[in-house]
């Protein structure tokens, strides 16, 4: 055959098989139709983290006076920062390219779909492989409505050619959030609108509780609780009517209510491979499909779909099959960040996960950060510790406020070696930091899920 494996996609999950599989002596081809690296360098984690940057660079411009500066916050050039975010990822994207090549892998710029098991079309050229990887992420998802063509997608609002005035961003997930805080900050009128009592749905209480206030408190105008209705546009505004008749009139409406696996158009029908309704590759632990010799990682299986998780697959599986190193990725403990405005981060379980297993401590701790206690801007910090009662291992971390991310990664070490609340007990701060809050938590807010356990 042509390839030892040939890969369909190349974000994050396919470059790293790829190029490691191709380290390892296979002879590799890996196809990609868009752009090398895929959603999060392109239109994702990447680029929406530098937005995030840049409305910060706002905040800070204003909290300046309370240390005793002088700053004239000014007027913000969407149009300059949307040149320099592009400019990265052209950088970016010609080092994914460069990974793939340096290790001898063969790159096609074109779409691959399936003739049969083993065979390929890519850019109408026949090509056969003995294995075959599908990674071709994931797509965002328009609601069911009418008028929701008239909307945008997170897709689209990298390549927004000015900067919206008034915006209606749906949902609440991780992307309705971050695009939340990064409009909002940049100065348009943000309005959020989520079928839920609370964004983040799936997160910790707490966690959620403290993120809406947050947003409420920076100026995003929060409709909890709200269904949609239709899209209609009068000009260059957008209408949206909600399901209980109350309309919002905007420059643009921003769907962010889900995204989908991207397999419609790849022939796996071809190829005998098994799918959800959703159009998800159906995977054993071992990323095979229902034919052994295919196989599917990222975000196309719909599992956990964060880009590390999507890295790992790629390289386990890739050792797993040409490096001698049988291995799997471990789902459990997956430390995950939402970068909103402040930013949520979170290791292992939720307390009402916990609590549902047995009986659980809880340590929560809500302060404002020092930085704020001059800059006079009103932000809290929220910590929290869930802990085993009967083993007095940490099973949850949570964290809202600035750098959880940055605190929480480090943390998440600590929870996968199965670390104590004595052994976060006897560790010492480093002060002042807002991360040593979670070393000196001694008083017990409350007990969770004694009832379950009784049971």
């Amino acid at each position: 055959m042509d390839f030892d494996l040939f890969v369909i996609g190349g974000g994050s999950a396919g470059v790293r098989c790829a190029r490691i599989a191709a380290g390892h002596g296979a002879k590799v081809g890996v196809a990609e139709e868009r752009f090398w690296g895929g959603t999060c360098v392109n239109i994702g984690c990447v680029p929406k983290k530098l937005l995030v940057q840049a409305g910060e660079y706002g905040a800070w411009a204003e909290d300046a006076a309370g240390f005793g500066w002088s700053i004239v916050k000014g007027s913000h050039d969407w149009n300059k920062l949307i040149a320099a975010k592009d400019k990265e990822i052209t950088r970016l994207e010609g080092i994914y390219r460069r990974l793939l090549t340096g290790a001898n892998a063969t790159i096609f710029d074109a779409r691959a779909t399936f003739i049969d098991a083993h065979t390929l079309d890519v850019g109408g050229k026949r090509v056969t492989a003995k294995k075959i990887v599908i990674s071709t992420g994931g797509r965002p998802e328009r609601p069911p409505i009418p008028g929701a063509e008239l909307g945008i997608v997170s897709d689209d609002a990298f390549y927004l050619p000015k900067m919206p005035r008034k915006i209606v961003i749906c949902g609440s997930g991780f992307i309705a959030v971050e695009f939340a805080g990064i409009f909002n900050a940049l100065g348009a009128e943000t309005h959020l609108v989520y079928r839920q009592p609370l964004p983040l749905r799936g997160f910790d209480q707490d966690m959620r509780e403290g993120l809406a206030e947050a947003l409420a408190v920076n100026g995003v105008i929060l409709h909890p609780s709200s269904t949609l209705g239709k899209l209609e546009a009068d000009g260059d505004k957008r209408i949206l009517m909600f399901g209980g008749g109350e309309t919002l009139s905007a420059d643009q409406v921003f769907f962010a209510t889900g995204r989908v696996p991207n397999t419609a158009g790849l022939g796996l029908d071809n190829a005998g491979v098994t799918t959800k309704p959703d159009g998800a590759v159906v995977v054993s632990a071992k990323r095979q499909t229902s034919q052994s010799h295919i196989y599917a990682i990222g975000d196309v299986t719909d599992h956990i779909n964060l880009t590390p998780v999507a890295l790992g697959e790629g390289h386990a599986l890739a050792d797993s099959l040409f490096g001698n190193n049988p291995r799997e990725l471990s789902l459990k403990n997956i430390p995950a960040a939402v970068f909103s405005t402040p930013p949520v981060s979170t290791v292992g379980l939720t307390e009402e996960e916990a609590a549902a297993i047995g009986p659980v401590d809880v340590y929560v701790s809500k302060f404002t950060p020092m930085r704020h206690t001059l800059s006079g801007r009103d932000r809290k910090s929220i910590m929290k510790l869930v802990v085993d009662q009967a083993t007095q291992k940490i099973v949850g971390v949570h964290m809202l406020g600035e750098d959880a991310p940055e605190i929480v990664q480090g943390l998440a070490i600590a929870v996968i070696m199965g670390a104590t609340k004595q052994d976060f007990d006897r560790t010492v701060g480093i002060h002042p930091t807002s991360a040593e809050e979670f070393v000196t938590m001694r008083s017990r807010t409350r007990v969770a899920g004694i009832a379950r356990a009784a049971e």
